[in-house]
């Protein structure tokens, strides 16, 4: 059977997720060996424009008692991104990390059957705490733990960048480059010249990286998205980082550029840490499992290159808009934030950062 056309079965036999309680509690009910599931309430939760997170919130009766259970389920939104990988890559990666103590929501079950839903997904243990990064930034009640946190997340983050190829079930991951730095540079100009608009800003800083290159250091699994949104707290604790469509095999000092770049820091532009808290206490937390001392001036490269792969990523959601591939408000306003990127850009390549 061809893909196209196991694409429309699976379309055909695609279940709206706001009615999926009876398909659902079927296949939990299987993977519990047999323990009564019924899902009583579906609630999809904010964020995920690439993939959907859905709450699940289910009566378990073991023939004995009942118990409430709350679980997350990740499928894929109805637009995908190129780079993006499937939901069982995803639960690959995920079961990984776990393994190597980084705090991240348990995986329980993969489904790749389209006879349930319709759609690949899995499930995995729901996790307490807030995600939204206005609230964490603006949050009164953090401003004794902020210190504290940012620790906790460097120190979460050096845990990933434990985990080096090869490693067992991660096969499917892309061998890092000869230059990966390059490579990234060069596709980002090979979209940047499919554009008919110009962007000397972002041509700017593309040969900046290139002439400021560091010495690559030893790949790692590195997360790719790891910033204030993509993580949740509570009472000013770190329970779990989210959202590892992203990963893959790089240099650590991409996510640490990532993570501390000014377009992260939501309402708090003056805390240098993912707008939480000061950068030397998350880099003290970071070396505290990794060893690496590092500095924010050894950062600003990777910061920059933070910079243009976010512009680079607006303009490919603004192009998904104006193409009419997916009509979307939330796409063509992503698309507005690139003169913001290209002054940062700018700031940070003249030695003017604010």
């Amino acid at each position: 059977m061809t893909t196209s056309n196991n694409n429309s079965l699976r379309e055909s036999a695609r279940i709206e997720m706001a009615h999926a309680n009876d398909a659902l509690s079927a296949y939990l009910t299987e993977q519990l060996d047999g323990q009564r599931v019924v899902v009583e309430r579906i609630e999809r939760l904010s964020g995920g424009a690439i993939q959907e997170n859905w709450l699940l919130e289910a009566r378990v009766d073991d023939g004995r008692a009942q118990t409430r259970r709350r679980w997350v389920l990740r499928t894929d939104s109805a637009s995908s991104v190129e780079v993006s990988m499937s939901r069982a890559h995803e639960f690959a990666v995920l079961s990984a990390v776990h393994k190597a103590g980084v705090k991240v929501p348990e995986p329980l079950w993969l489904c790749c059957d389209p006879q349930v839903i319709g759609r690949d997904f899995f499930v995995m243990e729901a996790l307490s705490g807030t995600a939204s990064g206005y609230r964490l930034t603006t949050d009164r009640s953090l401003e004794n733990r902020r210190s504290a946190l940012c620790a906790q997340l460097g120190a979460n983050l050096a845990r990933l960048h434990r985990v080096s190829p090869p490693q067992p079930g991660l096969e499917f991951l892309a061998e890092p480059a000869s230059d990966p730095l390059q490579a990234s540079l060069d596709q980002y100009r090979r979209f940047l010249d499919t554009l008919p608009d110009s962007y000397p800003v972002l041509e700017w800083g593309l040969r900046w990286c290139e002439v400021n290159k560091p010495e690559a250091l030893s790949p790692c699994l590195v997360h790719r998205d790891y910033r204030t949104g993509n993580y949740l707290v509570e009472d000013g604790t770190l329970t779990g980082v989210l959202d590892w469509e992203f990963a893959g095999w790089g240099d650590p000092r991409e996510d640490l550029g990532w993570f501390s770049a000014r377009c992260w820091r939501f309402a708090r532009p003056d805390l240098d840490a993912g707008g939480i808290g000061r950068l030397e206490d998350f880099l003290e937390g970071y070396c505290s499992v990794s060893g690496q001392t590092l500095t924010a001036d050894e950062l600003v490269f990777w910061q920059v290159l933070a910079h243009l792969r976010w512009a680079v990523i607006a303009l490919q959601q603004a192009e998904r808009h104006l193409s009419g591939q997916q009509r979307s408000l939330e796409l063509a306003l992503t698309g507005r934030l690139v003169p913001e990127l290209e002054i940062e850009i700018l700031a940070l390549t003249t030695g003017d950062k604010a």
